[in-house]
């Protein structure tokens, strides 16, 4: 028995997607997997793949709430997406929707590869943003180390979807926990192995979240962590 591990989030699994429809495909994504067409529906995925959806999108108003909430006078915010991943106009609408709501003004930057994030920050000042929200974007999830060492050039309050910007000194994150998806996914794929179709395994939702402060961050940028959320939070970094 043979099975495809799709890592890279949407765009790997479209790849996987448009490579077999015979070989067993569990995806990492982070949109609604019905929309995208990888399965019929969550619970009887229909097909040759199944995995997990953080459906990160519905969490993008979230993190604008919780980054506002820590840094009220970030009135000018940038967003940080890799255009090259389809699910990018679904975050950025639903994270635009909410930056109105709120009365922010946010600004859309682009990268794909490491020279754009360093050209991307370069932008940042020109647009004269306070603060910067950073994509669901698996591959930006693999720059983390970059872009939290540029932030912190920029004295920028940051904020990513996973633990790893926090813990690796933006101001926030607020997510899933990849480690466990990584390790659900291996879950998955040893079924699979075993015999079980993709077809009879329910595509699993993220149902854990994790709010994350770097208090060592917050007081190198002059931020106070509000009461209201220093109760709320899963973990302060100190």
């Amino acid at each position: 028995m043979t099975a495809i591990a799709a890592l890279g989030g949407t765009p790997s699994a479209l790849a996987a997607k448009a490579a077999t429809s015979t070989i067993p495909i569990v995806f990492l994504t982070g949109t609604d997997p019905v929309e995208f067409g990888f399965v019929t529906s969550l619970n009887r995925p229909g097909g040759n793949m199944t995995g997990l959806a953080a459906l990160q999108s519905e969490l993008a108003a979230k993190r604008i709430e919780l980054l506002h909430e820590m840094a009220p006078k970030a009135s000018v915010v940038a967003l940080l997406v890799n255009p090259s991943n389809p699910y990018t106009q679904t975050e950025t609408r639903a994270s635009q929707n909410a930056a109105h709501a709120i009365g922010i003004e946010l600004h859309i930057v682009r990268a794909s590869n490491s020279t754009e994030i360093e050209k991307a920050f370069g932008n940042l000042s020109d647009l004269r943003a306070d603060a910067l929200l950073v994509s669901a974007d698996l591959f930006l999830i693999g720059r983390h180390k970059q872009i939290v060492a540029l932030a912190a050039q920029h004295a920028l309050p940051t904020m990513g979807a996973v633990r790893e910007y926090a813990a690796a000194g933006s101001l926030m994150s607020y997510g899933p926990s990849l480690s466990e998806f990584y390790r659900k996914q291996g879950i998955f794929i040893g079924k699979i192995l075993k015999g079980a179709k993709p077809a009879d395994l329910p595509v699993e939702q993220s149902t854990t979240l994790e709010l994350v402060i770097n208090l060592k961050t917050a007081k190198i940028l002059g931020l106070t962590l509000p009461i209201t959320l220093s109760g709320r939070a899963d973990e302060l970094i100190e």
